[in-house]
């Protein structure tokens, strides 16, 4: 049996989809009970809100080391993704259960789910929202967090488009997009 190249795009489809399906399991596996102190829920955030951290800078990092190879800008924004948006389910969903004052609407995993990705999107429906103060204490949280790693992975993906068009440039490739073979020409044709 032949093995696949990283590179191939059947490895970043796998990868991808195996990411995404192990947050899932993790997610509406891991038992979460109904009992536990309040300075538990807490320890678990602060410890999880780390842990993203550091997925954060790691993703950056083999973002930044990754030169022109792109499947790892597929991998790195749904490595980042899944993990940011289990976890604050994961934190909604233990605040709803453990607090009926904290929010209204989040009755199920499916609900703390849906109010992480409306969140992240900054759609906000409506029908789920916080109302009490540590709900709303880590739904800041998360849109200052989202703000923060859709900004890092913006600056990333532009500085590696830039340093991508420069190479290009220096050894005379074509752009990607313009469909010719032909050196780029202009101002800094020989």
């Amino acid at each position: 049996m032949r093995r696949l190249r990283k590179d191939s795009p059947w490895w970043t489809v796998i990868t991808t989809l195996g990411s995404l399906a192990a947050c899932l399991l993790l997610f509406y596996g891991v038992p979460l009970g109904d009992g536990g102190r309040e300075w538990e829920q807490i320890l678990f955030f602060v410890i999880g809100f780390v842990g993203l951290c550091y997925l954060v800078t790691f993703q950056v990092r083999r973002q930044l080391r990754a030169g022109r190879e792109p499947s790892v800008r597929v991998q790195s924004v749904v490595g980042l993704l899944s993990p940011i948006i289990i976890f604050f389910a994961i934190a909604y969903y233990l605040l709803a259960v453990h607090s009926e004052a904290e929010f209204v609407g989040i009755e199920t995993r499916t609900d703390a789910l849906y109010f992480t990705v409306v969140t992240l999107g900054t759609v906000g429906f409506g029908d789920i929202h916080p109302v009490g103060q540590a709900a709303r204490v880590v739904t800041m949280v998360q849109i200052l967090f989202d703000l923060a790693v859709i900004g890092i992975l913006v600056a990333v993906a532009t500085q590696r488009l830039e340093s991508g068009a420069r190479w290009r440039e220096e050894h005379g490739e074509p752009d990607e997009d313009d469909g010719s073979d032909a050196p780029a020409s202009g101002p800094h044709e020989r």
